[in-house]
Parts: structure tokens; sequence; C-alpha cells
């Protein structure tokens, strides 16, 4: 197995991952499994796209379960979100976590925002109810776990254009 199948892995899962969230705001633990399981396989075969050891792997999952896990204790974050940011540790490695975490925020707070302006919701309105998210058509707004899987995936790109990829 080469790197090129190891990219097409990790962008297969994480199209599903997005595809998924946008579409039921949910992620079934199969596909989280799935990732998991390829990520460390690809970092055990040394073909992965983020080019990280099975060592890092496993210690990018860890942090990106206890850094989110928080939240979801907290009850403003789903459990898919959580896991998928393990998963994304162990594609990834720790060092990647912070910055797909913040680039992934500023792309749920502009999604939050443009809901907010089309919707035309009134900010007010959702301090008033007590709820840490809104709602259209019955789902939760923002698709976080697909924040997520598109920074990685931009940032897989930019590796790519840069010639640091493997």
């Amino acid at each position: 197995m080469n790197v090129s199948a190891g990219i097409l892995l990790f962008i297969v899962w994480a199209a599903v991952v997005a595809i998924s969230d946008c579409r039921a705001r949910r992620i079934s633990n199969s596909v989280v499994v799935a990732g998991l399981a390829a990520a460390f396989g690809c970092s055990l075969l040394q073909c992965g796209p983020f080019g990280v050891s099975l060592t890092q792997a496993c210690i990018g999952a860890l942090v990106g379960l206890a850094a989110l896990l928080p939240f979801f204790a907290l009850g403003v974050m789903g459990a898919a979100d959580v896991k998928v940011f393990a998963v994304l540790g162990a594609w990834c490695g720790m060092h990647a976590l912070l910055g797909l975490w913040m680039a992934a925020s500023v792309a749920a707070g502009v999604h939050a925002l443009w809901l907010l302006v089309t919707t035309r919701t009134r900010l007010a309105s959702l301090v008033r109810h007590h709820g840490a998210t809104f709602e259209l058509a019955g789902k939760a707004s923002t698709p976080y776990a697909a924040c997520l899987t598109v920074a990685a995936s931009a940032w897989l790109m930019l590796q790519g254009l840069a010639g640091g990829a493997r």
C-alpha cells in the first residue's frame, strides 16, 4: 500500500463523515471505527497522508478525544463530533489538532451567522429559550464534524500544493 492509497482512504472517509453530518447530523459508529482502523493501519504501514507514526496516531487519538470530551460533558457538543476529532488525531497527529479545531470553529461560526441571517433568526430569541443551538428543518444548526473533516482535507490539499505531502 502506498501513500496515494492512504490519501484516497482519508478523503473517502472524510467525505462520508461530512455528507452524513450535513444530511442527518449523525455519524454512525461504524464510520468512526472504520476511520480509526484506516488511520492506524496507514500509520502502521507508513502510508498515511499526514506521515504520522503509529505512536503519534495513538497519542493524537487520545488527545483529540480528551480535548473535546469536556464540551460533550457540558452538553454543547455531540458525541460524534468528539469521536471524529479523535479519529482526526489518529490521522493527522496531535500537532495538527489545534489548527484543525480553530479552522473548524471559524467555519462553524460563519455557518451559524449565515443561518442567523438567512433564516432571520434573532439572537435574542435563541438566548431567551436557553438553547445551546438552534434548529433548521428540525436539525441542529451546524454540522461540526463536517467542518472538522473539511478543515483536515483542506490542510491535506495545502500540504500537497506546498510540496509537503508525503
